[in-house]
């Protein structure tokens, strides 16, 4: 599904990895004043449909391997660019400020929404060359996925907490509740429910593939249309 992620992006330094976590490619330094509204113009070049090379430190398979543990064995990784959608790539907030480099450097803050597929490092990556200035990713917060938002993780935790093996209570949603934010819905009648337990195909025709059939307050099956009719895709009962 479609995401939304809020993210800080560094011009000025590149990393071998696309974010903070790599070593320093390149530390051309970047200015606010030099690149006036050429921020702008390549935030812009950057939203829509584009033609994406993912970092190269990712989990894309090259052969049945990782990129990401070809890469870290030192090996070249090319991987293809692919079509993704970056439907809103909004600049939230612009700081000047200096690396560990001692080189002057541009954050950004900025949100973006975007098809599954795509890598906020290469938007990163992409921009600082455009810019012709480099850049990487300093942070990440994916905050959607589909209709899922950050309401529904129910918890917070940092990350010495997860690296102490610290666990959290999981907030736990019934299927019949999540269901309607996924697919079309039908509510079953008590002979359609009976049918449906034994996975028959039903006479009544379901609006889009799949449907979700409820009965009771409970997901009983994904159904799609055959014919005048519906048949299962998956039978959950």
């Amino acid at each position: 599904m479609d995401k939304t992620y809020e993210a800080t992006i560094r011009l000025g330094v590149s990393t071998t990895t696309d974010d903070a976590e790599g070593e320093v490619a390149t530390a051309r330094g970047a200015r606010l004043e030099d690149l006036g509204s050429r921020l702008a113009a390549g935030v812009a070049a950057l939203t829509g449909p584009l033609s994406q090379v993912p970092s190269s430190v990712s989990a894309i398979k090259v052969n049945g391997q990782r990129a990401y543990a070809m890469v870290r064995r030192g090996e070249e990784v090319a991987l293809a660019a692919r079509p993704v959608v970056v439907s809103r790539f909004d600049v939230l907030d612009v700081r000047s400020g200096e690396s560990a480099e001692g080189q002057s450097v541009v954050d950004l803050d900025v949100v973006v929404d975007c098809s599954s597929g795509t890598y906020i490092r290469a938007l990163a990556r992409d921009l600082g060359e455009g810019l012709g200035v480099g850049g990487h990713l300093t942070a990440l917060r994916r905050t959607r996925i589909g209709p899922f938002q950050l309401a529904h993780a129910g918890w917070d935790a940092t990350l010495p907490e997860l690296a102490r093996g610290e666990l959290f209570p999981l907030p736990t949603y019934p299927l019949a509740d999540v269901a309607p934010a996924l697919f079309a819905t039908v509510e079953a009648s008590d002979e359609q429910a009976r049918d449906i337990g034994f996975g028959r195909p039903l006479s009544q025709p379901v609006p889009a593939n799949p449907t979700a059939m409820l009965h009771g307050g409970h997901l009983l099956a994904l159904y799609r249309p055959e014919g005048s009719g519906s048949v299962p895709v998956a039978v959950l009962v």
